[in-house]
């Protein structure tokens, strides 16, 4: 897509598309999801979604000015995934765990989209969402404002780094992931006990680590310090 501007009066498109659909940025989003899930980061393009959509290829930019604003739109929307049917407990540490795994297993479940959007700030309807629910939860639960801001960084850049490390392990071709997985066994299960005495008395138990997300340990670690930063912050266990 190029750089164009639509006035915002004529974004709205009623005329069916050749699909009989009409045309809207919900199913603009939907459909590029589904063509990156397919072919990757190339299906964002002006054709491939026109003629997904059965659409003019012009008529999508009357809602996204560019390919990096329907990328924005489609990260927003993995967030808006991660929050579908979420609801909080009252419980500060099982709600942040909660919404934490939901975001994690979102973007796994939308590899190719997670590679390119994870590291993104839309300032869209999801996140801004997002961020106030985390916000919500740690000050409610008694964290002073600039804890809570800090708490809620590490939160959330832990969450999208391991989502974007495991969302490319799952974006490799299958034969470059079995490959990956056989290294621990062609590898590190036949390094001598006498050079990697470490590794050795280990390995059954590293091998079998390995081949899951390390996500919920490290994200259970970090509520554990949460959970101590706010003991010593006065706000009880």
């Amino acid at each position: 897509m190029s750089e164009r501007v639509v006035p915002e009066g004529s974004r709205q498109r009623r005329r069916p598309t050749k699909r009989g659909a009409v045309l809207s940025e919900q199913l603009i989003v939907e459909t590029a999801l589904r063509l990156v899930a397919q072919h990757g980061a190339e299906a964002l393009s002006v054709r491939r979604l026109g003629a997904a959509l059965g659409a003019d290829p012009s008529a999508l930019y009357r809602y996204f000015r560019n390919t990096d604003a329907l990328l924005l739109a489609i990260a927003d929307e993995l967030i808006g995934k991660a929050q579908d049917g979420w609801t909080a407990t009252g419980d500060w540490r099982s709600d942040l765990r909660s919404m934490g795994l939901r975001i994690h297993a979102c973007y796994l479940s939308h590899p190719q989209a997670a590679v390119l959007g994870a590291y993104r700030t839309t300032g869209r309807l999801h996140e801004t969402r997002a961020v106030e629910r985390i916000l919500g939860i740690l000050r409610t639960a008694g964290f002073p404002d600039a804890l809570a801001v800090r708490i809620y960084h590490a939160f959330v850049d832990q969450a999208l780094a391991f989502a974007a490390q495991d969302a490319a392990a799952l974006s490799l071709p299958p034969a470059a992931r079995e490959k990956d997985a056989a290294v621990w066994h062609a590898v590190y299960g036949k390094l001598p006990a006498d050079t990697h005495p470490h590794i050795a008395a280990t390995f059954p138990l590293l091998a079998a680590d390995m081949r899951d997300s390390g996500y919920p340990f490290a994200l259970d670690l970090m509520l554990s310090a949460v959970e101590a930063l706010r003991t010593r912050a006065g706000g009880g266990s």
